[in-house]
């Protein structure tokens, strides 16, 4: 069965990149057929630097489809939110290129792990964010977060806001590389299995600790 698996974090800079690649490599070495593509890619100009990432996390050179922008196929040049960026580009935000990517891609793979910008509340447009695109398109979603302080807040906030609109909790993939407080970040861990287990029992939880050199 084809699916499209969101990947969104609690915040920018949470390694949200450097976890759909990790989850794209684990899903296929489970055997799955798992490619990624970045939904919209703003700070680059002719080319994604997250699709790179997402290569190097899944020990592959870019692909054709990366080369000609299928996995990327809304790219914007000043590194901020989409509408921000959309602004200062004096460009639109043409969606529909989003499902012509998937399209395309489901002829070759079974998974696609769809990459966020920033967290689920960063606005595309003016009136319309992030969650609510996962919503409108009842896609299941990995939450990305880590042991940074505060982490819990913006964990069980991002929590909230996708349970109050009926999205599938998939995954909660914490990235370990955050880790410099081990006190905060081993008690981290611990309260949000405790949480997950509680409150999300259909949710996995998954730790990124296998490779602590390339989580960032």
């Amino acid at each position: 069965m084809k699916k499209t698996i969101f990947i969104s974090g609690i915040g920018t800079n949470v390694g949200k990149s450097y976890a759909t690649g990790w989850l794209a490599n684990r899903l296929n070495a489970e055997g799955k057929n798992a490619i990624t593509l970045k939904m919209i890619q703003t700070g680059n100009d002719g080319y994604s630097e997250d699709i790179e990432i997402h290569r190097k996390l899944m020990h592959l050179p870019l692909l054709p489809e990366d080369k000609d922008f299928t996995t990327a196929p809304i790219i914007m040049t000043y590194p901020a939110s989409p509408h921000l960026a959309a602004m200062i580009d004096k460009c639109t935000i043409d969606l529909s290129k989003i499902l012509k990517s998937e399209e395309k891609l489901f002829k070759k793979y079974d998974i696609i792990l769809m990459e966020g910008a920033g967290g689920l509340m960063v606005p595309i447009t003016e009136s319309y964010l992030t969650i609510d695109y996962i919503k409108d398109r009842n896609l299941p979603l990995a939450l990305v977060t880590n042991g940074q302080l505060g982490s819990i807040n913006h964990t069980l906030l991002s929590i909230e806001a996708a349970i109050n609109r009926k999205i599938n909790m998939k995954y909660i993939i914490y990235n370990d590389y955050f880790d410099e407080d081990k006190i905060i970040s081993n008690e981290t861990i611990h309260y949000m299995e405790n949480f997950i287990k509680k409150n999300l029992p259909d949710t996995e939880f998954l730790i990124m600790n296998d490779d602590k050199t390339i989580h960032k």
